[in-house]
């Protein structure tokens, strides 16, 4: 915690007596970034110390909380509010605009200490809930730059967008009659990659890239990070769940043979017939599957088609077993004809390893786990709401990377200091205290 002098005044103001300004001292006390404030102040050595770096640490903590949208927001409720200042460390005049641009660009620098300090909290917070990462979720978010289009400032004039290109997404929507169109969404900016609990709807790991970037291969380079740095987390996950736009053999592998995790992600339809079933070559052309890996026979007599029901999947075997419906009592006339009348099959994951995963995609446990994706969804709404994403004055990669870091630190924080006070209900909230 960026400790200072000032915070003696709490050895004689109550903490009911801060009121809104709780959330502040929650997030001060538990922050943990004590390293970075003497990596600062070892920078600064014996220059001017009007505004010291603590209070100027503090105070853009503040603007977080409070949501302030901007710097010259903050300053004016920091020169309205004398609490405020003695909170952050503030001595008698505050600081003006161009010192927090200044601050900023040295904070830039230390992007590489602020992300210890958000794997931190999130080994903090696997202390304090033992089941935190177990069913993990994920997804990208777009965030426009404040610029719309690049321009030629030089670098030092601190105002330029030299990073963020054009993205255009495509999906496939219903109108009102059911017709099926294009739907192209298309920003310029960047996008953010974002791990979160599916649980307790908090961050895990984060990337931020260019809009253009594509999901899928960054995805894979964060869970193999995730690996590296966290591997209590990535150790206690059992589920991983993320919309079809994850899709694909790779991710979906590495995710069961390098972490044992199970992927529950949504399936692209690559096959030109939607209807289309493709049979198994070695099960006697009576036994095949959709583009959604639903399991059919055929009735050897009448050629009739049936889905087989899901019935587990073995682990030691690395199969996939379903059951003849005959076993559910339907009634089919060639079952005594049939190879698999009445018993079990079992299909091997390596047939397809995108299709036919741990958690069978034709389940009811596979639709309930794939509903906890939306958890990701609610992460980047309050990252727009809350934390100020939908209006922002942002621009360049290193500055954009710098507020998405600090608004996922601080949502952290605040969950932990809300746990470690007996609060966890409140731990997703940012505008609350008790």
């Amino acid at each position: 915690m960026a400790i200072v002098p000032q915070r003696t005044l709490f050895q004689h103001m109550q903490i009911e007596e801060l009121g809104d300004l709780k959330r502040l001292v929650l997030v001060i006390e538990n922050m943990p970034d004590e390293n970075l404030m003497k990596i600062l102040e070892k920078e600064r050595r014996t220059g001017r110390n009007d505004y010291p770096v603590r209070a100027m640490w503090n105070s853009i903590l503040a603007g977080v909380v409070f949501q302030h949208g901007s710097i010259a927001s903050l300053l004016r409720e920091l020169k309205r509010n004398g609490q405020l200042r003695a909170i952050c460390g503030f001595v008698g005049k505050t600081p003006n605009s161009h010192n927090y641009s200044r601050f900023f660009k040295t904070l830039v620098k230390q992007q590489e200490e602020i992300d210890a300090m958000f794997s931190l909290m999130v080994k903090r917070l696997k202390s304090v809930l033992p089941d935190f990462g177990r069913i993990m979720a994920g997804d990208g978010k777009a965030i426009e730059s404040f610029a719309n289009r690049l321009t030629k400032r030089s670098e030092a004039d601190g105002r330029s967008e030299a990073d963020a290109n054009v993205c255009a997404k495509r999906s496939l929507s219903k109108d009102k009659d059911e017709k099926t169109y294009v739907k192209i969404k298309s920003w310029f900016g960047y996008r953010m990659h974002l791990i979160v609990d599916a649980k307790y709807e908090l961050p895990v790991a984060y990337e931020v890239t260019k809009a253009s970037c594509p999901e899928q291969p960054v995805m894979r380079d964060m869970i193999k990070k995730l690996g590296e740095d966290q591997k209590e987390i990535m150790g206690g996950c059992q589920v991983f769940t993320a919309d079809k736009g994850y899709d694909g053999t790779d991710l979906i592998r590495e995710l069961y043979d390098d972490h044992d995790i199970k992927a529950v992600i949504d399936i692209t339809n690559q096959w030109q017939d939607k209807k289309e079933i493709r049979m198994f070559e070695n099960r006697n052309n009576i036994i095949g599957y959709n583009n959604g890996a639903e399991i059919f026979c055929y009735d050897p007599k009448t050629g009739e088609r049936r889905m087989m029901q899901y019935e587990g999947f073995e682990k030691e075997r690395g199969t996939i077993r379903y059951g003849c419906p005959v076993k559910s009592g339907a009634n089919c006339k060639g079952c005594n004809e049939c190879p698999y009348g009445n018993k079990s099959v079992r299909i091997n994951m390596e047939e397809d390893r995108r299709r036919f995963t741990p958690v069978a995609r034709s389940s009811y446990k596979w639709k309930r786990l794939y509903k906890k994706r939306t958890s990701v969804e609610r992460v980047n709404s309050r990252l727009d709401v809350s934390y100020g994403f939908e209006r922002h004055t942002t621009r360049g990669m290193k500055k954009m990377n710098l507020r998405v870091s600090m608004a996922l630190l601080i949502m952290l924080t605040l969950a932990y200091g809300h746990i470690e006070g007996g609060r966890k209900e409140l731990m997703r909230s940012l505008v609350r205290y008790g």
